[in-house]
């Protein structure tokens, strides 16, 4: 089997997850994009800034307050004073956290069904192989903040690529 084969293979399997992960977010909140993501990087409780946010998403200022205000007019996110004063924290209601863990769990349970043609042996040893190419990709701190904005904390131990979302900026 050729390296680009396989690249191909992984490639298809990859979009199979995207749109499986796009139709769990629609199914749980109508709407797709970011707005999932930033729903899940607000759960994490570390009570971001919009700058956080914005880094940690990929999007501009003016897309990020566009749609921290489409949250907060949801009544999924509630803007509190920052630490430093300058900037806001952004924080989950209690209506955030439960469509937080109903998006969650329907990623997990959009994805598991395309495991489930692997015997647990095969799939021990695919978390291996996932596991050693997560530790091979970029290894500063915002690309992992990006690779994990989707990540359920609740299942992910021994994460091979822990971020740290905090270091995401320090101005609203």
């Amino acid at each position: 089997m050729t390296i680009d084969r396989t690249a191909n293979l992984l490639g298809a399997v990859g979009l199979a997850v995207a749109d499986r992960i796009e139709e769990a977010a629609i199914e749980a909140m109508n709407r797709a994009g970011e707005t999932p993501a930033a729903l899940v990087v607000i759960g994490y409780g570390l009570g971001p800034s919009n700058d956080q946010l914005r880094r940690v998403l990929g999007l501009s200022h003016p897309g990020t307050v566009r749609l921290v205000d489409r949250l907060v007019a949801d009544g999924l996110v509630e803007r509190h004073e920052g630490a430093d004063k300058r900037a806001i924290a952004l924080h989950l209601t209690k209506a955030g956290q439960r469509v937080r863990e109903t998006l969650l769990k329907g990623r997990l349970a959009a994805i598991r069904p395309l495991l489930t043609p692997l015997t647990k042996s095969e799939q021990d040893a695919l978390a291996g192989l996932l596991h050693k190419l997560l530790l091979s990709l970029p290894a500063s701190d915002p690309d992992r903040c990006r690779l994990c904005r989707l990540c359920d904390d609740s299942v992910c131990f021994d994460c091979p690529i822990p971020a740290d979302f905090r270091e995401q900026g320090t101005s609203s």
